[in-house]
């Protein structure tokens, strides 16, 4: 399977942060989530995809193409939505269009205001008087509008009340209907991640725990309810965290390993990165 995007050893430091030794696979036609708390890394990643900032060491190559040699090239076939837009104030929608004919070769004007009007949004009104899902919604069509074959989405869908988060999240859906196209989103709502994602990034510290399918994460991981006492006797090396409380111990684990004679109901994605996060590890 061709990946769209491959990166090896990336690393990127800074004082008090290491991005560190992160590799990344992101095949054709699939949605990998990025997921971990903030500060963890997601967004240096992508910064360093976009070569908006200079990694230290490692690769990373787009559509099989280095980054840095290739950067230009790569960027016409890249949509990218941050959190945060950047329009000038009093620009109006035929304005953006404009501007974005003469940066992308592939720029279709057509679909451009069909995301317009999907998402009704105003012509004449300024980008200032846009509400913040107004402002994202304008963002991802033009990242929509010039063929991109990836998307690169920093928590496009922070912020934004669950109508239009749904909206949204079936537009991506939509475009990965072409199986030539990725996404990569990073979000802290786990919620939507666990909607959209085919693969799972759990990134924490500037370190990768675990890029796995939804599926495989599903099938593997489960919460395990027992007293302080039972707790003791379990195979230490299957449990990836647990809390400890007055009534006993919840513990992630590996379900392989717990087949008989306990109960472990399903964890969901949430409770994989919190109890990874904050749970106590052995």
């Amino acid at each position: 399977m061709e990946n769209l995007l491959e990166i090896k050893g990336l690393t990127k430091r800074y004082d008090g942060f290491t991005l560190d030794s992160i590799d990344l696979a992101i095949p054709k036609g699939c949605i990998m989530g990025f997921i971990g708390e903030n500060g963890a890394g997601k967004t240096t990643t992508i910064k360093l995809i976009l070569n908006l900032i200079h990694r230290d060491q490692g690769l990373i190559k787009v559509f099989g193409l280095d980054n840095q040699k290739h950067e230009l090239q790569i960027k016409q076939d890249l949509g990218v939505v941050f959190d945060e837009s950047n329009f000038p104030d009093s620009i109006l929608v035929p304005h953006v269009d404009a501007v974005m004919k003469r940066i992308y070769r592939n720029w279709d004007s057509n679909t451009f205001y069909n995301y317009i009007d999907k998402f009704s949004l105003p012509t004449k009104k300024e980008y200032k008087s846009f509400s913040r899902g107004m402002k994202m919604k304008l963002s991802l069509a033009v990242a929509l509008s010039h063929n991109p074959r990836l998307l690169l989405l920093d928590e496009a869908t922070s912020g934004l009340d669950p109508v239009i988060r749904d909206e949204i999240l079936d537009v991506f859906l939509e475009f990965i209907q072409d199986e030539e196209k990725s996404i990569l989103v990073s979000s802290h709502i786990i919620s939507d991640i666990e909607k959209i994602a085919d693969y799972i990034v759990f990134i924490h510290q500037g370190r990768i725990v675990f890029a796995e399918s939804k599926e495989d994460l599903a099938r593997n991981y489960g919460i395990l309810k027992c007293t302080i006492a039972d707790f003791e006797t379990l195979e230490q090396q299957y449990i990836k965290g647990y809390r400890k409380n007055q009534f006993g111990v919840e513990a992630l684990v590996l379900k392989e390993h717990f087949k008989k004679g306990y109960l472990v109901d399903p964890a969901s994605l949430e409770q994989i990165m919190l109890f990874t996060i904050k749970g106590d590890n052995r």
